[in-house]
């Protein structure tokens, strides 16, 4: 085997020459890398020494974050959302019996300020805010506010409602179309309206909104568009209640759309 790294050693022609020199400038690379690394870690070291107590302050404060937030959750937050849904529950019991019962509007009244000595929506919302429980009563108010015909106060309650689900995030918005719609504001219920039916594409709230927003559309004029949403109920949602008369608004959209 060849020693040309062997001190002394002299090259015999041209290629054990460039072979030598090869050799001696990558042990001059790798030494200064060596080097470099070495100063590298001794700068570390000193600045860790220097800095010592601000990084363990640092440490700890991500530390204390970190537990604070867990503490939180399960000693405060769950506890708080626990006691929160407990005192919903007489006001969702009187919302749901004036959805379905005869004196609407006291059993509206009561799922809002409460009744029986218990919390109605409003309580929940000023006392539990920042729970599941407070933004759930939101959507609650506002709908209560939209059926005693309050309808600035539902449209803010409405407004601070925030869901993913399925069902409730679209009545949401359509409930604030509606209450639009009775302050005779018929470019801002089209607008809420047209989100509701895009938010969720199923076959209880899309052609619902669709039908809606067709409806606002005729009646602005826009037939056009009217006749875009009424053509969608007909074409994907033809099992839908709405598509059971679809076919006349079609034909008056074309009427107007054509004139």
């Amino acid at each position: 085997m060849a020693t040309y790294n062997k001190r002394g050693y002299k090259p015999k022609n041209k290629v054990e020459k460039e072979v030598v020199e090869n050799i001696e400038d990558m042990e001059s690379t790798t030494a200064e890398v060596f080097n470099t690394l070495d100063e590298t870690a001794s700068k570390t070291e000193d600045f860790v020494a220097k800095n010592q107590k601000y990084i363990f302050i640092i440490i700890g404060v991500v530390a204390a974050v970190v537990l604070g937030s867990l503490a939180y959750k399960q000693y405060v937050s769950e506890p708080k959302q626990m006691q929160a849904m407990n005192d919903m529950f007489q006001a969702q019991k009187y919302f749901d019996e004036a959805v379905t019962g005869v004196k609407k509007d006291s059993l509206y009244n009561l799922a809002l300020n409460g009744g029986e000595g218990k919390f109605g929506m409003l309580d929940i919302i000023s006392e539990y805010s920042g729970t599941p429980s407070a933004n759930l009563a939101s959507y609650y108010a506002g709908t209560a506010y939209l059926r005693l015909k309050d309808y600035k106060n539902a449209i803010e309650h409405l407004n601070n409602f925030s869901s993913d689900d399925e069902v409730l995030a679209p009545l949401a918005k359509g409930n604030i179309g509606d209450a639009f719609v009775q302050l005779d504001q018929k470019e801002d219920a089209l607008s809420y309206y047209e989100e509701a039916a895009k938010m969720r594409n199923n076959e209880y709230t899309t052609p619902m909104y669709l039908n809606k927003a067709g409806a606002i559309a005729l009646d602005l004029g826009n037939a056009d568009k009217a006749l875009t949403y009424f053509k969608r109920i007909k074409d994907e949602f033809a099992n839908s209640t709405e598509a059971a008369n679809v076919d006349v608004f079609i034909g008056k959209a074309q009427v107007l759309a054509n004139k």
